[in-house]
């Protein structure tokens, strides 16, 4: 159980670091489209083959690509499985969190509502 935490963690953490990068971002978006190859992927951005290929081997190590290699063509198709994860996390820590603040404004509203006592004179 520990270890399918930790190792689910660690698979979280490379799929937010993956995505915390705007070039890497769009190279999801594009491949949520179709699938591309490297060249297609890179071929927005003013960067060399080898700038393109790291950011694909950090998309891969998220597992939120895989790719198929044909000769000298790579094509890349996306794997949302990394990304449904993630977003199934994100919904558990905001209902988490819109619970607690429901609970913090009641407080403020029973706090607002209730009679204020006098303090006495000294």
């Amino acid at each position: 159980m520990v270890y399918y935490m930790v190792n689910h963690s660690e698979q979280l953490d490379r799929v937010f670091r993956a995505l915390g990068d705007a070039t890497r971002r769009s190279m999801v978006a594009r491949l949520a489209r179709s699938p591309a190859t490297i060249g297609e992927l890179g071929e927005p951005f003013d960067m060399t083959k080898p700038a393109v290929t790291k950011h694909i081997k950090v998309l891969e190590r998220a597992g939120l690509l895989s790719r198929e290699v044909d000769g000298r063509v790579h094509r890349c198709e996306i794997d949302p499985t990394p990304l449904n994860r993630a977003q199934r996390w994100v919904a558990r820590v905001r209902e988490h969190w819109e619970g607690r603040l429901d609970d913090l404004g009641e407080y403020l509203d029973s706090v607002q509502s209730s009679p204020r006592k006098k303090s006495p004179k000294r």
